[in-house]
This record gives C-alpha cells, sequence and structure tokens, in this order.
C-alpha cells in the first residue's frame, strides 16, 4: 500500500505520549540499522511531528542542468504530495548542505494550505518567526538568513533519500521531538509503537523497583 492510503493512515496507532528514545528502543529490538537522526532544532520545540514521509531531495544547483522552471520547491512540492498531503510529513534531503537554507516561511505555507502534519529538513529553514505562527511541526539544522537557491535546488520528489545517515523512503513513518527524529518503515509502524508502549510500561515498573529497592541487596544492576 503506498502512504496516501487512507485504509492503512487509518489502522496506524497514535504515538501519543511516547518520545523519540521509546520508538529507538523498539526499533532496536527489531532491526541492526541506524534509525535516529539528532541535532535538530524547532521554531516550536514544543510540537511533535508524526506521520508517513513524502521526500524532496535537492542537488547542487546548475541553471543549465537544473533549469527553475522545472526544478523549483513549488512543482516539486506538488509531485511530492501527489494523491494528498494530509497528516503526511515533508522531508527535504539537502544532500550533503546541512547549513544551506532549504526554504522559508513564503514557500512553506504550501505545508498549512494542504493539511501535512509538518516538515523534517536535512538543513536550515529560514523565518522562523513565521513558521512558529503556522499549525505544523518543523524540525531542521537550525535557522538561516541567505536564500540557498545558489547553492542547491529542489531536484526529485518522492525518491529515497538519506538524512544524517538515516534512510527514509516514501512512505516511512517519521517522529521527531526535541531530542531527535526516527524512522520506521510502513509496514512495522503498528509492531513498533506497540513494542515501544510495552518499553515505557516496563520503563516504568523498573522506576518502581528502584524507588523502593534496598541498596543492600543491589548486586552489580546495571539500571
Amino acid at each position: 500500500m503506498s502512504s496516501g492510503d487512507p485504509t492503512m493512515r487509518s489502522s496506524v496507532p497514535t504515538a501519543d505520549g511516547l518520545r523519540t528514545a521509546d520508538l529507538v528502543d523498539a526499533m532496536g529490538r527489531l532491526h541492526r540499522h541506524r534509525c535516529a537522526a539528532l541535532d535538530l532544532v524547532s521554531p516550536s520545540p514544543d510540537r511533535v511531528l508524526f506521520g508517513p514521509a513524502v521526500t524532496i531531495s535537492y542537488f547542487p544547483s546548475c541553471a543549465d542542468a537544473l533549469p527553475p522552471e522545472r526544478f523549483n520547491f513549488a512543482r516539486l512540492f506538488y509531485e511530492a504530495i501527489e494523491g494528498g498531503g494530509e497528516g503526511r510529513v515533508l522531508v527535504l534531503a539537502s544532500n550533503g548542505h546541512p547549513d544551506v537554507s532549504l526554504g522559508g516561511g513564503t514557500k512553506m505555507s504550501r505545508v498549512e494550505n494542504h493539511g501535512l502534519a509538518g516538515i523534517l529538513a536535512d538543513g536550515r529553514l529560514r523565518d522562523f518567526e513565521e513558521l512558529r505562527r503556522f499549525g505544523f511541526a518543523t524540525w531542521c539544522r537550525g535557522e538561516a538568513t541567505r536564500w540557498g537557491g545558489d547553492v542547491v535546488t529542489p531536484f526529485e520528489a518522492n525518491r529515497p533519500v538519506v538524512i544524517d545517515g538515516v534512510g527514509i523512503r516514501p512512505g516511512d513513518y517519521v517522529f521527531a521531538d526535541s531530542s531527535g527524529a526516527v524512522a520506521v518503515p510502513a509496514t512495522q509502524i503498528a509492531e513498533v509503537v506497540a513494542e515501544a508502549r510495552r518499553i515505557v510500561a516496563d520503563d516504568a515498573g523498573f522506576m518502581e523497583q528502584i524507588r523502593t529497592e534496598d541498596p543492600a541487596d543491589v548486586r552489580g544492576d546495571e539500571r
């Protein structure tokens, strides 16, 4: 199924109350590959990002090879959300340019207009004050002041991308909060969320044991 299938999305459990670390731990019980990206910032750091990914990959700018009338954010954005953007996460891959602006408040207003859950960007974004006023969550590498179109340009939509060493395919579920971001295969999102909730419950039990433990009885406990 594609990430646009409403049946699939309606079957996804809520991630309310979970943290990136919980989902990373759950993924670690199923996979050995790297799944978490770190060192992200947000204009609204209290907002949690969660939803299936659509992607735009950037490439070093060249007006001759990548004419701007074809390779521009507006065109690639609508290619990315073809079939509907509601609840999706727009993943922007800078491809080696994490300190360059990938867009600002004006371009990203499309995310608000089409009901996306938010943005995960492996690069900087401009206009944090404007982004803060929108209703979606934004996580990126930091705020930029300079336009970045002379360095990188939107290149292709809905191809697998790499964010901080983490592979993200269109349709994978992305979760991000103040500690980082994690990517979960779409076919395993229900399993991973359920496992994360078991981990949270187990940790709560361990904390209660620790609260009542007798120091004289502790022998090599690593918790």
